[in-house]
């Protein structure tokens, strides 16, 4: 213990110095998103080794209700791509009529946060794979995030479960739309904002994707209406929607390709420099 000490105080200022020195660094990594967009991007590769070892692991150990699960989902949604009726699908499915199966990437959670204000998750699949910035994210349940950044072998999502994830969401039996957002709270509740007040709403009613962006294809499920709130300030609706996925224990995964992506998206660009 007497040695402890000497050496400790031998080698003060060094320590000293390497804690101000990480102090500083993660000062820095939370109030700079630049800098926190470098450090997620250039650990994508390293953390994802490690996180797919432990998940490894601890898949190990569900490993029979694990692959029960995948084949069941695996064979509803082929059914349903190739047009064979099944009548226990899940309702997000019906979304997917017309996707094509090259068109959909099988993927695995690895590491997952939901304790902070910004979540990610990581998943087993990156640019070898065909994964890119910006595909949807989705389960059998609804779904999951969108895709920030990939390494080969490897991608981060930005969960729903992040304070500045926005996704065009609307009621399923109205059509009226909003941005469903979080708002760091409760991990199994989302929020689905500027709805107007017109809107048709009620307490138990289906949230779904909107389709008014080529990240995700429309009507996929996402959540039910719990709370309504009128927002006095404006002429809109705020909705409290309880998601259908328990986001804190996700297995499998589907990414989504959208093949009008990029057309969409030169179209928009002209449409600006025409203005």
């Amino acid at each position: 213990m007497q040695q402890i000490f000497i050496f400790i105080i031998k080698n003060s200022h060094r320590l000293l110095f390497l804690l101000l020195l990480v102090i500083s660094l993660g000062l820095t990594i939370q109030s700079h998103s630049f800098h926190r967009s470098r450090v997620i991007s250039s650990a994508n590769f390293l953390s994802g080794g490690v996180y797919e070892k432990i998940n490894s692991f601890n898949e190990y150990l569900n490993l029979r209700t694990e692959n029960d699960e995948l084949v069941l989902e695996n064979a509803r949604l082929k059914s349903q791509l190739f047009g064979i009726q099944d009548t226990t699908k899940p309702p997000m499915i019906d979304s997917l009529k017309g996707v094509k199966p090259k068109d959909i990437i099988i993927s695995k959670v690895i590491h997952n946060t939901y304790n902070t204000h910004e979540n990610y998750i990581t998943l087993n699949s990156g640019e070898k794979e065909g994964v890119k910035p910006d595909m949807g994210v989705i389960n059998s349940l609804g779904i999951i995030g969108i895709v920030d950044k990939t390494s080969p072998n490897y991608s981060t999502v930005v969960s729903i479960l992040n304070m500045k994830s926005q996704i065009n969401a609307k009621v399923k039996k109205s059509n009226h739309f909003g941005s469903l957002t979080w708002n760091g709270k409760s991990t199994g509740y989302v929020q689905l904002i500027d709805v107007p007040r017109l809107a048709s709403v009620r307490k138990g009613d289906t949230i779904v994707t909107g389709g008014q962006s080529v990240i995700f294809p429309e009507n996929i499920n996402i959540g039910t209406i719990e709370n309504v709130y009128i927002d006095n300030k404006t002429t809109f609706y705020t909705i409290r929607v309880k998601l259908f996925n328990d986001m804190t224990n996700l297995g499998h995964v589907y990414i989504i390709k959208s093949k009008d992506r990029q057309e969409l998206i030169n179209l928009e660009k002209k449409e600006k420099e025409d203005e």
